[in-house]
């Protein structure tokens, strides 16, 4: 599948696993989505399982989202306070859509005390309280640690206990949420044909004696190792002797930077494992540096690579040139952790590492031209495989040796993957036979639902006037008048002013019997009817209703059936 089609079934609203290689355009894919949604109106919850990972995609941690923050088990009334907590209420409350990065190192566990939370925030049976969850990842990346997780009532009962099972698609919640598998097969990262041939063969376990003759062509005596660039280990104490010993070698003084903590105590050093940054950076004119934050503005990337040019006389802040040429005056940055709407964590440092060596765990989401990596020590399935994913083309990989588990990955995830390419093939067939005009009335439709407007024109419009068109909708209502004679005063379509009708009755500004004025007496009874299978179904969406009336009735009929529906709180 290629980065257009899965797009394309984003924006149905449907749940979606966004899944490819190293390489592929995940991110770029997620941040178009992004793009779009913010262009209708709708603000997309973003985050990721990791610090880290919500750097690059300008979010915060699901954990922080959630509002589960540090916790490895949810108590009955673990649930009750945090679902019930003013600040995570109102962020989840208002989401329709949620995005989570790097789904891959989110345990299972946790992907279910996060379902339950949701639930119970929106008081809906469905996965995530029916709103759109978007998981992005690659199982072939380096696994979450473990832990046994239960959920359990204040006196101490179990609710349900999870089986220290490894990955999140192990989840009684994955199979729930019924993920559209989004496979991309496009790269962009790599340009090197004989390197995508080798991760390929890596991949899928046939690493055959042609690939491992290509690999050992990159294997180099230590000494021929090229200087500047970055050296990956499988363990910290390689690269904390290898970065002490280079920056030992250059004359000169040098620079010491502490970081700056506030919060518990526990959250703080669970915060310093995760921070590519380091709790204390020595600094020295000439050394290998890398910076660990994005910062487009400043004009460097998480992974970017330079060396200390100089310090500043005054305030003695660093200032890296580069390997475009550029000098940039390194300020510090902060890492966070939210929760309750309060900051219970925050480290303060220079957003930079010494470059000379880092950990293959900790190059995941960077890319680089070049790295000199020793597999040699390698312990886990896949680190091989990240390690030299990492590197744009066979000619920037300097390989001083492996061992005999550094090219294998997880037998686990490479059958399920081979699942999941077979499940992205049949939903590119299923959305492609949708007619175009079918498919437009699904996406217009989880616009209008999340609260959205089909024309974002109307967003700059909105945003710039500071008007609020439901309003002016429930004006032109209030008056009288039908919704054909609203569409054509606002010169709106029907779908979007019930979309803004929608949005006013479940505000309680439009009564659910009013609507009894435009409905013909000839539907009305197939009101209840429809109701049923909105319920049978399980669902509020209309897809699943309208195909199971198999175009019976339109998706305006079965709109205005649902707006007449009574939530299960207001049956009581």
């Amino acid at each position: 599948m290629d980065q257009a089609k899965a797009l394309e079934i984003l924006k149905t609203g449907a749940n979606v696993f966004l899944t490819g290689e190293p390489g592929s355009g995940k991110t770029y894919t997620i941040n178009k989505y992004v793009e779009y949604l913010r262009s209708h109106g709708i603000e997309p919850a973003i985050t990721a399982s990791t610090g880290i990972a919500a750097t690059h995609i300008g979010g915060m941690t699901i954990h922080s989202w959630s509002g589960i923050g540090i916790r490895n088990k949810l108590a009955g009334h673990d649930l009750r306070n945090i679902s019930t907590n003013n600040y995570v209420l109102k962020r989840i409350a208002k989401a329709t859509a949620l995005i989570i990065d790097e789904i891959s190192m989110l345990p299972p566990g946790t992907m279910q005390m996060i379902d339950s939370i949701v639930r119970e925030v929106k008081k809906s049976s469905l996965p995530f309280g029916g709103i759109q969850v978007v998981v992005v990842g690659d199982f072939f990346q380096l696994p979450p640690v473990v832990k046994n997780i239960s959920i359990r009532d204040d006196f101490q009962e179990e609710l349900f206990t999870e089986e220290p099972m490894r990955f999140a698609y192990d989840s009684p919640t994955w199979q729930q949420s019924e993920f559209v598998t989004c496979y991309i097969t496009e790269q962009y990262r790599q340009d090197d044909s004989d390197l995508l041939s080798v991760l390929s063969k890596i991949r899928s376990n046939t690493c055959d004696p042609s690939a491992m003759q290509l690999i050992a062509d990159r294997k180099i005596d230590v000494l021929a190792a090229p200087m500047l660039a970055p050296k990956l280990y499988s363990h910290n104490l390689d690269v904390d002797a290898v970065n002490k010993r280079m920056l030992a070698q250059i004359a000169g003084e040098e620079k010491y930077y502490d970081m700056k903590t506030k919060g518990h105590e526990a959250l703080i050093q669970v915060m310093k494992k995760g921070c590519l940054s380091p709790e204390k950076l020595y600094l020295k004119v000439g050394a290998a540096v890398m910076f660990t934050k994005n910062n487009q503005k400043e004009g460097y990337v998480n992974g970017t690579l330079g060396v200390i040019d100089s310090f500043n006389d005054t305030s003695g802040m660093p200032i890296v040139r580069i390997r475009s040429g550029k000098k940039i005056e390194v300020a510090p940055a902060e890492w966070v952790v939210e929760e309750d709407g309060k900051i219970k964590g925050r480290l303060n440092q220079l957003p930079l590492r010494l470059a000379w060596a880092i950990t293959v765990h900790k190059s995941q989401g960077i890319s680089l031209d070049e790295a000199v990596i020793d597999l040699s020590k390698v312990f886990e399935y896949g680190q091989g495989y990240v390690a030299l994913s990492r590197v744009r083309r066979f000619s920037g990989i300097y390989l001083l040796g492996w061992n005999e588990t550094a090219f294998k990955v997880d037998p686990e995830v490479l059958k399920n993957d081979a699942l999941l390419r077979k499940e992205s093939v049949q939903a590119e067939k299923v959305y492609s036979r949708i007619p175009s005009a079918e498919l437009k009335e699904m996406t217009d439709d989880f616009v209008i639902q999340s609260g959205g407007q089909i024309n974002p024109a109307d967003v700059a419009v909105k945003s710039k006037k500071k008007l609020s068109t439901n309003d002016e909708t429930l004006a032109l209502w209030k008056s009288g008048k039908d919704l054909s004679e609203i569409s054509a005063t606002r010169k709106l379509s029907h779908k979007t002013i019930l979309g803004h009708m929608e949005t006013l009755i479940k505000e309680g500004r439009i009564k659910r019997e009013e609507l009894v004025r435009i409905i013909s007496t000839e539907f009305f009874s197939a009101v209840p009817i429809i109701h049923g299978v909105f319920r049978s179904l399980e669902t509020d969406k209309l897809t699943p209703v309208y195909r199971f009336f198999d175009g019976k009735y339109s998706y305006d009929d079965i709109r205005l059936a649902r707006m007449m529906m009574k939530t299960a709180k207001e049956a009581k």
